[in-house]
């Protein structure tokens, strides 16, 4: 099945915002945003089991947000900065759509007010 680039992106977009809807998953960003760190030492903090926590480290990686290389023994992840920009361009798009409403909203609201006969 061929998508179009729109779809792509649309399908992007929501597997990133899926693997940002959970606080572990954003806490490993977070760590992550300090540079390099094995699969180890992040799931370090967490009370979980290695498995469970893999699942977090394969939707992060899934999602594009994420890269992980292995050496040896060691599993390390990173950050990828690509995905990011995607999504700050949609919020941005997003923030630019609903500045234009409110400001809208507000010239409606001032106009309306000073149509108003005085009492």
């Amino acid at each position: 099945m061929i998508l179009s680039q729109k779809e792509q992106y649309q399908e992007q977009l929501s597997g990133i915002f899926q693997a940002l809807a959970d606080p572990t998953r954003r806490a490993v960003l977070a760590r992550l945003g300090l540079g390099p760190a094995s699969i180890s030492d992040l799931a370090a903090p967490f009370d979980m089991a290695l498995p469970s926590f893999m699942k977090h480290i394969h939707l992060l990686e899934g999602s594009g947000l994420i890269r992980t290389h292995k050496e040896g023994r060691v599993r390390t992840c990173a950050l990828e900065k690509k995905p990011f920009a995607t999504v700050e361009g949609w919020l941005s798009s997003q923030r630019a759509l609903w500045e234009g409403r409110t400001d809208r909203l507000e010239q409606f609201v001032t106009t309306a007010h000073d149509k108003e006969e005085p009492r």
